[in-house]
């Protein structure tokens, strides 16, 4: 994903920061504790598609 992408994306639900999970392919959001996931290269930001994060996962934000 390009870095400049990510920079101008943010949490749909909280506006919050996104984090690139490369290994999970997916972004991350500690403020509302969701994840987004990246389908073919297309980050797909519908909170309906999200998932939420556990607490293991959120505390690894930190």
């Amino acid at each position: 994903m390009d870095s400049q992408l990510l920079e101008l994306l943010v949490c749909p639900v909280s506006r919050g920061i996104l984090v690139l999970r490369r290994d999970e392919n997916e972004l991350w959001c500690r403020a509302s504790r969701l994840a987004y996931p990246i389908r073919d290269g297309i980050p797909v930001m519908l909170s309906s598609e999200s998932r939420e994060l556990t607490d293991a996962e959120v505390s690894s934000l930190k």
